[in-house]
């Protein structure tokens, strides 16, 4: 069964922050809080908890569209091509916050996205997501957790979630309340911007 910790989005404590990067260096399932929903992660070198994800969100890991959450652009470089000065500018506009960019794949991918051409990235503005990439020292693969309900699509109450999770993950943060609106989601990889989900980000940073 999952362990259920409490972390402060405004004070998160080193100690928790600690034994989240252990559990997921371990190859461990972490639920944790973003700026929108719930996200489900694992260590994005862990190959064998990125295919317990992938067995979860029923899809095959070489397909499934997970986003790379990371603590900041600078770890851009390590997975997407070079990018120009305006796709960098909105990137700087946008993050952190609640945005999913589509951006070129490079060729120093981990060995399960190799052949992607294309990855999504996320840098939430959130304190508890940010500080456990960092601590961690690489991104988390994520993915939304979905509730099965039609009318509320995605799951807030962190107990909730637990009960929902706990027989299927390492570990769920309560972070307070979730958001149920999903990232706004942009696909930098041309000559212009192409909104492909329109979610709790404004679009006027485009």
């Amino acid at each position: 069964m999952a362990e259920f910790i409490k972390i402060y989005n405004e004070n998160p404590n080193p100690k928790e922050i600690a034994k989240v990067v252990k559990i997921l260096q371990n190859g461990g399932l972490i639920i944790y809080p973003t700026d929108t929903v719930y996200g489900l992660g694992c260590d994005i070198t862990n190959t064998k908890a990125l295919n317990r994800i992938a067995k979860i969100k029923g899809v095959k890991l070489e397909k499934a569209n997970f986003s790379f959450v990371c603590n900041d652009l600078s770890h851009l470089s390590d997975y997407v091509k070079q990018i120009d000065t305006p796709t960098y500018k909105i990137l700087k506009r946008a993050l952190p916050g609640p945005y999913t960019f589509i951006l070129p794949g490079s060729n120093t991918l981990p060995k399960v996205f190799k052949k992607r051409k294309t990855v999504g990235i996320r840098v939430p503005d959130n304190a508890i997501a940010r500080i456990i990439v960092e601590e961690l020292g690489n991104p988390i693969v994520s993915t939304s957790i979905y509730d099965e309900d039609d009318l509320l699509e995605y799951t807030t109450d962190p107990e909730l979630i637990f009960e929902k999770w706990q027989n299927k993950v390492d570990l769920v943060i309560d972070g307070g309340y979730g958001d149920n609106h999903a990232s706004t989601v942009i696909d930098l990889t041309d000559d212009e911007p192409v909104v492909l989900r329109e979610g709790k980000g404004s679009l006027s940073i485009l």
